[in-house]
């Protein structure tokens, strides 16, 4: 049936052609867009992902400019280190020329070049600054932004990458007030008469006698044998010569009309001797200074002066946290050292050492050594002070201070003497390896800056594609479709327009 009013060819065409126009629309869409989903009306879960996932590229593109301006700031730190470190073996190949026996002219031109060394140290550590950041001075840990975690309920977490500063600065700190440390401490104070001459023997012959025996003398090791004379003048003479002769370093004889004086000027080292006359005659021994054992008259016998060292102890395995600090006293005079972040009781021990050191105490003289689970601070006085004086080593701990800086004690650094320059081989080993140690921790935190920063940069690369795997439009597809759909709307047209003519055609019955 044909019909006036309603034209159902039309509507079918018309139908078929707005399906058409709106799948054109979408792929126009597509083609102007690049993409297949591009608000939540195209797809409302799709766009939630990938907008999730936008978010997280933008952010994590945040995060590598963050990990570029970490890498630029520990990079500064570590040439300042490595630069310093260089400065400080020069000061080391210094230090090792004033050991000779020098002048003081000599002495005088190369403290000039330490101290102009130690000043351009300064000079590097102050301004090893990047963006106003500076990692070596100070003990603040640098936290780097390097992540964003997201877990599975959908929360986020900001992850970073801590760097410690590694403090090259020369300051003291400043004492703490805080907890006692006692714990740390293994042995407690002590002190040391000076009256006497430290680490000398006498040998007072109580016989001599005509008979054809000897006198064997072993001095550290080394022996010698003398003949007796019926003159104990002659016989102690001749001993004298013979231990001198040794050439045993740091060991000397004196010969006195009565007495054979054995003087050891090396610090810290026992001083052993063993007599055996070989026949009737014997010897007394007489120990001058800080010992506990005398020999009495004797045809043999051993004779041991020990170290007149003092020391005061840490454990190894106590736990030092920043700002422990620590306090020895020597003649009165009191040598702090306050630990720094990461530090042990190694380094508490040569801080301390460092400073004693410093504070050029007449006839004084420091080393740092482990025993067992202890890490000892010695002090020895060699008794060239005045009469009288004492050597007191008193421990004090508390918490809660200002660290010290890594090269405390370069300031200090003096070669004016034989005895300055020792102490300073010992001490530029210390500031050597607190550099050397800096240098290395800056090394591996660039190393793993850098490290997260190209995996960043690879998870930004692998979510963008991610993203452009759920929206971007196929366009090859696109093309073919917009061909496609041309097509079908140029014959819905045709199909519209031959509907729209059906009415007309209902006109010719009536004429």
């Amino acid at each position: 049936m044909s019909s006036i009013l309603t034209n159902n060819s039309a509507m079918v065409a018309l139908d078929t052609l707005r399906s058409i126009n709106k799948d054109l629309s979408m792929v126009q869409n597509e083609i102007s867009t690049g993409k297949k989903v591009s608000n939540a009306k195209d797809n409302a879960s799709i766009w939630a992902i990938s907008t999730v996932m936008s978010t997280d590229v933008e952010s994590f593109k945040q995060i590598s400019d963050s990990l570029n301006k970490g890498i630029s700031t520990v990079g500064v730190a570590r040439a300042s280190s490595e630069q310093v470190t260089g400065l400080l073996q020069e000061m080391k190949e210094l230090i090792v020329s004033a050991q000779d026996d020098l002048n003081a002219d000599d002495r005088a031109r190369i403290q000039t070049d330490i101290d102009a060394k130690a000043a351009t140290i300064n000079n590097i550590v102050n301004g090893a600054q990047f963006n106003g950041v500076n990692l070596v001075k100070g003990t603040e840990t640098l936290n780097v932004l390097s992540s964003l975690d997201r877990d599975s309920s959908g929360t986020v977490t900001a992850s970073n990458i801590s760097v410690n500063r590694q403090d090259l600065t020369t300051t003291a700190g400043v004492y703490g007030s805080g907890a006692s440390l006692a714990a740390n401490l293994t042995s407690g104070a002590a002190s040391v008469d000076s009256s006497g001459v430290a680490n000398q023997l006498e040998l007072t012959f109580a016989q001599v006698s005509s008979d054809t025996s000897d006198l064997n003398l072993t001095v550290n090791g080394s022996s010698v044998t003398v003949a007796f004379n019926t003159d104990a003048a002659t016989t102690i003479a001749d001993a004298a010569g013979a231990i001198n002769a040794l050439g045993l370093e740091g060991i000397s004889a004196v010969a006195n009309s009565d007495t054979l004086e054995l003087i050891n000027t090396n610090s810290f080292d026992d001083f052993n001797v063993t007599f055996n006359t070989g026949g009737t005659n014997t010897v007394a021994i007489v120990n001058n200074g800080d010992t506990t054992e005398n020999a009495s008259a004797a045809a043999t016998g051993t004779a041991t002066l020990v170290e007149r060292a003092e020391e005061v102890a840490f454990s190894t395995s106590a736990q030092v946290n920043d700002g422990d600090s620590y306090r020895i006293s020597v003649n009165g005079n009191d040598y702090n050292y306050i630990a720094g972040k990461g530090e042990t009781m190694q380094d508490v021990a040569r801080g301390l050492k460092s400073a004693i050191d410093a504070g050029l105490e007449t006839g004084v003289t420091t080393r740092v050594t482990q025993d067992g689970d202890q890490w000892k601070v010695l002090v020895d006085y060699d008794g060239t002070g005045s009469a009288g004086a004492t050597v007191t080593l008193a421990d004090n701990g508390q918490a809660d201070g200002i660290a010290s800086g890594g090269l405390f004690g370069l300031d200090n650094i003096d070669v004016g003497s034989k005895a300055g320059a020792t102490a300073a081989l010992g001490n530029i080993e210390t500031l050597l390896s607190n550099s050397i140690g800096a240098a290395a921790n800056f090394g591996s935190a660039q190393k793993q800056i850098e490290s997260q920063g190209e995996f960043v940069q690879t998870l930004i690369d692998s979510l963008t594609t991610g993203i452009g795997a759920l929206v971007d439009a196929d366009m090859e597809a696109a093309s073919a479709k917009l061909q496609a759909l041309q097509v079908q709307q140029q014959l819905g047209t045709q199909a519209l327009s031959i509907a729209n003519q059906g009415p007309q055609n209902l006109l010719s019955l009536f004429r």
